[in-house]
Formats: C-alpha cells, structure tokens, sequence
C-alpha cells in the first residue's frame, strides 16, 4: 500500500488504483499518464511519498531506473517509438503539479513534430536553439 501525504490530503499517486499499475518493483511501480502527450506516455513512481529525487535513498533511485528501463523496452516493443524524452519536474518553479515525484517516459515518433531538436530545452524558446547562435 501507497503511503499518503503527512497533511491528511490523497497525493494521486498514492491513492493509485491497483488496475492502473503496469509494472512494479520493491520501491516504485509504473503507469500510463493520464494525461498523455505522446502515446505511451507513462510515469515512473516510487512508493514512497516523497517529492524530489533528491529525497530518494539509493535503493529507491535504483529501483525507479530499473522500472524506467523496463518501461522503455515495453514500449520498444509494443509502440516501437523512435524515441523518448525522460524528464522530472522537481519543485514547482520547475513546473511540478504533484507533489510526489515521478519521472515521463515519453516516447517521439519522427514527425511527431516538424523539429524535434532542443528536446526538453524547448521549457525556455528564446534558449531552445541553441545550434542557430
């Protein structure tokens, strides 16, 4: 069972429905988002209720690229994308809306978009294109 958040309200994550898990380990487990981006999408989780990687132990750390790993080669698999973007959002200046930490696995496929280049850096436009300065 999920832990819940200290100040009584349900964190999302750790009030997840057992039938919405894909994958799972000792310390975290996977799911698709429920508001995906790109088909697949799909959220790496540890169990434990915290909000940074930075309060991760090891053994969670390990566990949750673990599950990253196996995730990708799931969609290897059954999607075959042609690529991913793996992000976090740590904090809300960084634009994180739940407060327990989970990393998007988030397969690209060519032509999901006219120019993919610049990848995540794309947060800041006026900074994305960086190889045009």
């Amino acid at each position: 069972m999920l832990s819940r958040q200290k100040n009584k309200q349900i964190c999302p994550f750790c009030s997840l429905s057992p039938t919405r898990i894909i994958l799972s380990n000792d310390h975290a487990l996977a799911i698709r988002d429920g508001f995906p981006i790109s088909k697949g999408h799909t959220l790496i989780i540890p169990k434990r209720h915290i909000a940074s990687l930075f309060e991760a132990t090891t053994e969670e750390q390990a566990a949750l690229l673990n599950l990253l790993g196996l995730a990708r080669q799931q969609l290897q698999d059954e999607l075959r994308p042609d690529g991913f973007n793996i992000g976090i959002n740590d904090g809300a200046a960084a634009g994180q809306t739940v407060m327990h930490l989970h990393i998007h696995l988030i397969p690209r496929y060519s032509g999901d978009q006219p120019d993919p280049r610049g990848g995540v850096r794309w947060i800041f436009p006026d900074k994305a294109a960086y190889w045009t300065t």
